[in-house]
């Protein structure tokens, strides 16, 4: 990256820490942190130039809307921050596509197609919802929303669009309903295989959790 592009990164890494400083979802500056580092091996491991994928990576949740009040303006504060920081219309075009097509739950319905830069950032933000810290995330969230840890009764959910998706079950159906699902989706050779070896965590964690809740071990 030449001199620009690294005080651009470093623009945006403090512009997400004040958005993200607070958050209490998972979805905090350890997680960017997290997922810039696998973004950083990704792009090296498929060739590919780290710039925009590692600018995407750094503000993809500053626009969530399980973290920001209002989508609308948090969307158009980063649209003046990119501005400001004179990124590119051709890198802000892609940037963009990214951060809009890359979530799970946008692509419960229709798969959204992405560049192999965007790509990365996916398998990146992906890899870090699965293995030890994927279980440790998802317990994190559903404390923070107050949802139900386990009831046997009530199936994990299948076909859902994003207004399902995003309504509540017990912690333990989401392994079921999108974190044993990610390693099939991984795009690029390089993140199937950490996925593969995370995707053996969990299993093994959910056959340890169901042992000891059926009082087995």
């Amino acid at each position: 990256m030449n001199e620009l592009q690294q005080k651009q990164l470093a623009a945006a890494t403090t512009y997400m820490q004040q958005v993200l400083g607070q958050d209490h979802s998972g979805h905090s500056i350890d997680h960017i942190q997290r997922v810039v580092c696998l973004t950083k091996t990704l792009c090296q491991q498929e060739h590919v130039a780290a710039f925009v994928p590692l600018l995407a990576t750094t503000l993809h949740d500053v626009i969530d809307d399980k973290v920001v009040a209002d989508v609308a303006v948090a969307r158009q504060q980063l649209r003046d921050f990119l501005a400001a920081e004179q990124v590119s219309d051709e890198q802000q075009t892609e940037i963009w596509l990214i951060i809009d097509r890359l979530s799970f739950s946008k692509n419960l319905v229709h798969k959204q197609a992405l560049p192999l830069s965007g790509q990365i950032v996916q398998d990146a933000d992906r890899l870090d919802a699965i293995g030890a810290i994927g279980i440790a995330r998802t317990f994190y969230y559903g404390g923070h929303t107050g949802a139900p840890l386990y009831d046997p009764a009530i199936k994990p959910r299948t076909q859902m669009d994003k207004a399902a998706y995003r309504q509540q079950s017990p912690v333990i159906n989401h392994f079921y309903e999108k974190l044993l699902l990610l390693q099939a989706s991984m795009n690029t050779p390089s993140a199937k295989k950490i996925a593969a070896q995370r995707q053996q965590v969990m299993l093994a964690f959910l056959a340890e959790f169901k042992a000891e809740w059926n009082g087995e071990a």
